[in-house]
C-alpha cells in the first residue's frame, strides 16, 4: 500500500498531548484509513508562536492536511512556513487556504450560481465605513433586500441585528445594521465587510457537499440543520469547483423559494464543521489517499 497522506489534527487545550475530543471520530475514522496524525496547538498557533504550535510535528514526516478549528489566513501562513522548516508540508498552501477561506477568492468562479456580492477590505478593529460609503459599495446590487457579512463568517444569530437589512437603498438601516455587525465582531472581524443580495430559500436547511480534488466524496447537512439533508443537483457546481481548482473544499448549498440550487457559501475543507453523527469514513479515506499534486 502507499504511503498516506498525514492529518494535523487540533490538540486538547487541556491536555496537548491528545487530540481535541471534538475530532476524536475524525481521528478514529483517520487511522480507519491508514492515515498518519500530528497535533497542532491551536491557542500557540493563533497567539504568533507558529514553531511552538507544530513542536510535536514529527521533521521530515510528510505532507499533511490540517483538520481543526478556523484559523486565520494570516495564521496559516505562518503554520505552513513554520511546517516547511521541519522538512513539512501542507496539502492545501496559504495561497489556496485563502481562496477558498474569503468570500473574495471564490466569489468570481460561483458568480452567477450564488447572490451578488460587494466587499471592501477592513482592518480588524477600523471604524465602520460612513453612510456615503456603504451607499457606494451597495450601488451594485440596486434596491432590495441584503445581508452583511464579513470574508468569512456572517452573524445569522442576531438576524434583524446584525445580518438582514430589509432595503439596501435605506441608508440609514444599512448603516445601523452593518455598525452593529461590525461592533460584534470586534477583533474578529476576517478580511473585511461584505454586501450580498438577500435570496429567499425554502425551509429546510442547507446541505453540505464535500469535494476533494474535484469530485463530490460526501454530501452532509450542515452543521446548524444537523437533522435535515437536502439532496442538490450538481452538475454545474461541478464545473465550478473544478475552476476553483483547490483540493479539499467544501460548498453549502439552498434551495431557493424559485427551485434553483444556490451556493451559500464555499469554504475550505480543512476547517468545515461536520454534523454530529455524519458518517465520514469515505471522506477520509478519499483524503488519505489523494496523491501529491
Amino acid at each position: 500500500m502507499s504511503e498516506r497522506n498525514g492529518f494535523l489534527f487540533c490538540a486538547d487545550p487541556l491536555r496537548i498531548s491528545r487530540p481535541d475530543p471534538q475530532f476524536g471520530g475524525e481521528v478514529a475514522a483517520v487511522r480507519a484509513a491508514g492515515g498518519r496524525t500530528a497535533l497542532l496547538d491551536h491557542d500557540a498557533l493563533l497567539a504568533g508562536d507558529a514553531a511552538g504550535s507544530v513542536a510535536r510535528v514529527a521533521r521530515d514526516s510528510g505532507p499533511y492536511w490540517y483538520r481543526g478549528w478556523m484559523i486565520p489566513s494570516g495564521r496559516y501562513a505562518e503554520l505552513e512556513a513554520a511546517l516547511a522548516e521541519r522538512g513539512c508540508a501542507l496539502l492545501t498552501g496559504a495561497v489556496g487556504y485563502r481562496r477558498a477561506h474569503e468570500l473574495p477568492g471564490w466569489y468570481e468562479v460561483f458568480d452567477g450560481l450564488t447572490p451578488r456580492s460587494v466587499w471592501c477590505a477592513l482592518t480588524a478593529g477600523a471604524p465602520p465605513p460612513g453612510g456615503d460609503e456603504l451607499a457606494g459599495l451597495a450601488a451594485p446590487l440596486g434596491p432590495g433586500p441584503g445581508i452583511v457579512k464579513d470574508f468569512v463568517k456572517s452573524r445569522k444569530h442576531e438576524w434583524h441585528e446584525a445580518c438582514y437589512v430589509p432595503e439596501l437603498a435605506d441608508r440609514e438601516q444599512l448603516a445601523a445594521v452593518a455598525g452593529r455587525f461590525m461592533e460584534l465582531q470586534g477583533p474578529f472581524l476576517a478580511g473585511g465587510l461584505v454586501l450580498r443580495s438577500f435570496e429567499p430559500f425554502v425551509a429546510g436547511g442547507e446541505a453540505r457537499v464535500w469535494w476533494v480534488d474535484g469530485e463530490a466524496v460526501l454530501v452532509t447537512a450542515h452543521p446548524d440543520t444537523p437533522d435535515s439533508t437536502p439532496v442538490p443537483e450538481l452538475p454545474s457546481l461541478r464545473a465550478a469547483v473544478g475552476r476553483l481548482g483547490l483540493r479539499w473544499v467544501t460548498t453549502d448549498l439552498a434551495l431557493r423559494e424559485d427551485g434553483v440550487w444556490r451556493v451559500v457559501e464555499v469554504g475550505d475543507g480543512q476547517v468545515s464543521g461536520l454534523p454530529a453523527g455524519a458518517e465520514a469514513g469515505e471522506l477520509f479515506a478519499a483524503l488519505a489517499a489523494a496523491g501529491a499534486r
